[in-house]
Formats: C-alpha cells, sequence, structure tokens
C-alpha cells in the first residue's frame, strides 16, 4: 500500500522528479552536443563554456533546472526529516510539503519548456513560502512542546 500519508512520500516524490529531469537533461544535451561538434573532452571548466555556445538554450534550460533542484530542494529534505524525527510529520506540514513538490515539478516544466522568467520567479517565492511555512509550524511546536 502507498503510503501518501507520510512525510517522506514527497521527500522521495522530489528525488523521483530529480531524476526525470536528469534523464531529460541526457536526452535533450548528448545529442544536441553531437549535432554542434561538441567534444566533451574538451570540456574542463568554466573557461570552455564556449564550447557550449552551439548548444540550444532549450537544452541549457533543462540542465540549469537539474542544478536547481540540488538547490533549494536540500532545505526542503532537511525540513521534512527533521519534521519527521520530532514527529511533526502530519496536517498542515504534510500538505505543505506536498504542495512543494508540485510547485517544483511546475517550475520545472516551465523553466525546461518557455523559462518565463516571470511565472518561474513566482513559483519559485510559491514554493519558498512553502518551506518556510512548514518551518514556521516546526519552530512553533518546538516552543510549544
Amino acid at each position: 500500500m502507498v503510503q501518501l500519508h507520510t512525510i517522506m512520500a514527497p521527500v522521495l516524490a522530489l528525488i523521483v522528479w530529480t531524476f526525470v529531469m536528469w534523464v531529460w537533461m541526457y536526452a535533450t544535451r548528448i545529442p544536441a552536443m553531437q549535432k554542434a561538434g561538441v567534444d566533451p573532452a574538451k570540456i574542463k571548466g568554466q573557461e570552455t563554456y564556449g564550447l557550449l555556445a552551439g548548444i540550444p538554450a532549450r537544452v541549457h534550460w533543462v540542465a540549469d533546472n537539474y542544478n536547481h533542484l540540488h538547490e533549494q530542494p536540500t532545505v526542503f529534505y532537511a525540513l521534512c526529516t527533521y519534521s519527521y524525527l520530532v514527529g511533526a510529520r502530519e496536517g498542515l506540514v504534510l500538505w505543505l510539503a506536498w504542495g512543494y513538490v508540485a510547485i517544483r515539478v511546475v517550475h520545472s516544466v516551465v523553466q525546461a519548456t518557455s523559462n518565463y522568467v516571470p511565472l518561474r520567479f513566482a513559483l519559485f517565492a510559491l514554493g519558498s513560502a512553502c518551506l518556510i511555512l512548514m518551518t514556521a509550524r516546526n519552530v512553533w511546536a518546538l516552543l510549544h512542546s
């Protein structure tokens, strides 16, 4: 039976989504690099990013999003782990965790397809609000225990 009512389920869902983006990144990047004649052995760091100039922006958008899934979501993972350990794993915290995952998925799709920055920013801010509210709920529980 799937246990969607545990705080660790959204954690697993976002990890799965991160690997979906990993597949999407390589499914677009490798063919684009081959088409542009980019030799991966010559890419050694920032000074050689010019070699990637022939890669379409849409390909970079997917890679950028994959990288973004290793930034703010680390706070999400830590917060969910903390919530689990202290027993704040249901109700509002659980809804906010699932909301954060849904927002990150939509954010990924927007960034990888249109990269419309005003919408991306709004989604990022909404996701951040979920994390802030989860944090506030945990602080409240700590102070009132």
